[in-house]
């Protein structure tokens, strides 16, 4: 098969690799010449504009979009302007789900198919293969299917179509969720046994055992492991957490939904607190314990 890659971040390049290395054509574009010349560098063809992405695809052709959230729409508004009623367009970013319903209505009303690939793997996808979770009609997912069988760690397993238009973003959402309670968890416990100085644990030699037999064990204890064994201290490592928006919509849907989420939403807030230089708040609260107790308060230096 064939299709056109846009966007060749971490994610895009790598799956574009993955698809090359199982004999698929991938035609490759991006924002920036360089980005696309090193994709081209490893097989692909090189599309300068996404007008040269449309002429260098068979009809009916195969988009599959990679790019951040903010700017899909003016990439897709873009794309439709070169291609024609029966191709396929494929938003395998971290888009909101309520963004992809509204784009897969434009878009199926302008006679091509749509079909939202919320898609998890990071930089390890190439490797291991991708989550790939597909929202869209049956007969749509079904196109893209030998693509998507290639991009998963297996044939008959890490990809699946999980609902109509939307559905595979908003499964995405949800699993980005979890995975910020899970990492606050993770994050949480090792912060304790390194604080207590007395036992002189080694947090390396923890982190590996717990990756055998224990109930805990998982891939993101893997790469606690794996980051462990080079740095137990992490002392070169800033303490500020970013965050790419889907945990923030994650416990805004529990909220419309009436469905309690305390973890996820505790795990969201702590990234936001790690981000306040500042501190105000703790400024405050230190200044309240002043003045109706006399406590003590510590100077910035």
């Amino acid at each position: 098969m064939e299709l056109g890659m846009i966007g060749l971040g971490r994610m895009g390049a790598n799956m574009s690799v993955r698809l090359m290395q199982a004999g698929h054509r991938v035609v490759a574009n991006a924002r920036t010449r360089q980005s696309v010349d090193r994709m081209v560098e490893q097989g692909a063809d090189g599309a300068y504009s996404l007008a040269e992405l449309a002429a260098s695809l068979a009809p009916p052709r195969i988009a599959w979009v990679m790019v951040p959230a903010p700017t899909v729409d003016a990439v897709l508004e873009d794309l439709l302007r070169h291609l024609q009623p029966g191709d396929l367009i494929v938003d395998g970013g971290n888009s909101y789900y309520k963004e992809t319903m509204r784009r897969a209505e434009t878009i199926q009303e302008a006679g091509l198919d749509f079909v939202d690939v919320g898609t998890s793997g990071g930089i390890w996808g190439l490797a291991e293969g991708y989550c790939l979770m597909a929202g869209g009609s049956s007969a749509a997912v079904a196109r893209l299917q030998p693509l998507l069988e290639v991009l998963a760690p297996a044939p008959d397993r890490g990809w699946a179509h999980v609902g109509p238009s939307g559905a595979g973003h908003f499964v995405k959402m949800v699993h980005n969720g979890i995975e910020y309670g899970m990492m606050q968890a993770f994050a949480e416990g090792f912060a304790i046994m390194q604080a207590k100085d007395e036992l002189d644990l080694d947090l390396s030699q923890i982190s590996e055992l717990w990756r055998h037999g224990s109930v805990v064990r998982s891939w993101l204890l893997d790469l606690i492991a794996r980051a462990l064994a080079d740095d137990t201290e992490l002392a070169q490592i800033a303490p500020y957490v970013a965050d790419s928006g889907e945990g923030r919509w994650t416990v805004a849907e529990a909220i419309e939904l009436d469905r309690a989420a305390p973890v996820i939403t505790m795990a969201l807030l702590q990234r936001l607190r790690s981000r306040d230089e500042l501190s105000y708040s703790d400024r405050l609260l230190s200044v309240m314990r002043n003045q109706f107790g006399g406590h003590e308060m510590k100077k910035d230096e």
